[in-house]
């Protein structure tokens, strides 16, 4: 009697021993397991910081007035995050494209120079940027010894950088000595030496500079080209002469040392909060006064922008009609055109943005609907310590290279104006098969944002479907380079074309593989 008492106590100890047991192991897998992700989640996910990453960041690279307050990161993850990353942040196909830059084998080192090449840069950094390129090929073609060019001092920035200031002056030398002589000061014993002053003629080919120009060694030992933007064609050029353009563009023309490291420390700290759009806002003073775009400004604002074109003497346009100017998409869109934009092509408010510009035009009273739209915008200034920038001020170009090095990491870069930087920008991007590149159909968009003005449509689901369909093609993905327009003559059939440097395929981009065929459909009933 007394053994039965016994046996379900014993059965009772087990039972509990049991469960407690699994308690303990249903606690500690509570703790250690996690879902694994799908490979294609995990490629996005890998892209977004974590909140312990932010914090991190916020503790070590962040200046002091973010570091007390780390904005917050956005939320993107499973099935709905990884259409979102399909939808908005998925890189266009590379199709099986790849850089290729190196010399055909005819190429040769080059030979004894004839003479020196001066050179005096114009217009802005990525102005400047393509203009230096252009020369090292113009250097090549009539066998001169280059001279580092003499960045612009003069221009609307008043920038009084030198080259070694902004570019990497060792390296570019160095990277180039296969194709061109370089050296970095004029010999002290030619300063005398007569010189040759030029305004080579624009988007010039080979006969022009292996005959006219060539034949200047003839009577003079020193070229100086006055001006260096768009001085060689875009196209028709030798191929080892488009080649040595993207070897002097992509490979050679690096930015100095300390460019590099703050511009790269500038793209880590966007990093922190997930993938980012590099907003290239052209709203700047400069640029409103020289294309005569006064949309939304005040009577007080559009005369002072009048005011500086009709001063500034090198500007040779003078009365421009901004109507017109508009309507044929020739206005940057304004930040709040901006922000209709970037909502109906679905980016989320919490989206981060970097604003690669400099001062905006008006400040904080033409930033406000943009801002409302999307408080997460940030720039150089707000992610960079005074201490940090404090080299860079009144630098305009260095500056500037900043905004060129966070703008190419980009996951997705928009310019609101087709300008230099926007060209350069998506032709690197192109060159690195790197990230999105959406560049607005300002002409198409200022017709819908008049329709919105006049209460003739809302903003909603029409309107994003117009948008998203003008852009489905516009992502930046590998094709030829654009011819000049049909029916346009003269210098303007050259203007027409577009830049080498914003599309270098065919020329610097080759495919790994022929195509495939297209698919045969005649079976398919």
């Amino acid at each position: 009697m007394q053994r039965r008492k016994w046996i379900p106590l014993a059965l009772l100890r087990k039972l509990l021993i049991s469960a407690i047991a699994c308690i303990a192991f249903v606690a500690l897998f509570s703790v250690r397991i996690h879902i694994v992700p799908s490979s294609k989640d995990q490629r996005f996910n890998d892209k977004i910081s974590t909140a312990q990453d932010l914090h991190s960041w916020t503790r070590e690279l962040a200046p002091p007035h973010l570091s007390k307050a780390p904005l917050s990161t956005p939320k993107l993850s499973g099935t709905r995050g990884y259409l979102d990353y399909q939808k908005l942040w998925k890189p266009p196909s590379n199709r099986g494209f790849f850089p290729c830059t190196n010399p055909t084998p005819k190429y040769t080192t080059p030979t004894e120079s004839r003479g020196y090449l001066l050179v005096h840069t114009n217009g802005g950094l990525n102005q400047m940027r393509s203009g230096i390129c252009d020369m090292v090929a113009v250097a090549r073609i009539i066998n001169a010894t280059l001279v580092i060019p003499e960045l612009d001092k003069r221009s609307f920035w008043q920038d009084t950088s030198n080259f070694s200031d902004v570019f990497d002056e060792e390296h570019f030398m160095n990277s180039l000595a296969n194709d061109v002589k370089i050296i970095k000061k004029f010999p002290n014993d030619l300063v005398n030496e007569t010189k040759v002053v030029k305004q080579f003629i624009s988007w010039s080919g080979m006969d022009y500079y292996e005959n006219e120009i060539a034949s200047l060694w003839e009577e003079y030992r020193v070229i100086r080209a006055s001006k260096s933007d768009s001085r060689l064609a875009n196209n028709n050029l030798p191929p080892d002469i488009q080649k040595l353009r993207c070897r002097a563009c992509y490979e050679a023309l690096r930015f100095s040392p300390h460019i590099e490291q703050l511009g790269k420390l500038l793209v880590e700290r966007m990093r922190s909060f997930g993938p980012y759009i590099a907003l290239h806002l052209r709203y700047e003073k400069d640029m409103l006064a020289f294309s005569g775009c006064t949309h939304d400004l005040s009577l007080v604002e559009a005369e002072e922008l009048r005011m500086i074109r009709e001063n500034i003497s090198y500007w040779k346009i003078k009365e421009i009609d901004p109507i017109e100017q508009r309507s044929k998409g020739l206005c940057p869109l304004t930040p709040k055109e901006v922000g209709i934009f970037l909502t109906a092509l679905g980016y989320p408010s919490t989206t981060p943005i970097y604003i690669a510009a400099g001062e905006i035009y008006g400040g904080e009273s033409h930033m406000a609907e943009l801002r409302s739209r999307y408080p997460l915008l940030m720039s150089k200034e707000k992610l960079a310590s005074i201490e940090e920038l404090e080299p860079f001020s009144n630098h305009a170009s260095q500056m500037a290279a900043l905004d060129y090095i966070v703008s190419i990491e980009s996951d997705v870069f928009i310019p609101s104006y087709s300008g230099n930087m926007a060209k350069a920008v998506e032709g690197h991007r192109r060159f690195l098969g790197r990230g999105r590149t959406i560049s607005p159909d300002k002409k198409a968009l200022v017709r819908l944002f008049d329709k919105l003005d006049q209460g003739l449509m809302t903003e909603g689901k029409k309107l994003s479907n117009r948008i998203i369909d003008l852009h489905r093609r516009r992502l930046g993905s590998p094709r030829k380079r654009k011819g000049p327009i049909s029916g346009t003559k003269g210098m303007e059939r050259f203007r027409s074309e577009e830049t080498f440097y914003a599309n270098p395929l065919p020329d610097c981009l080759c495919r790994t593989e022929p195509p495939p065929p297209p698919l045969n459909t005649s079976h398919i009933v």
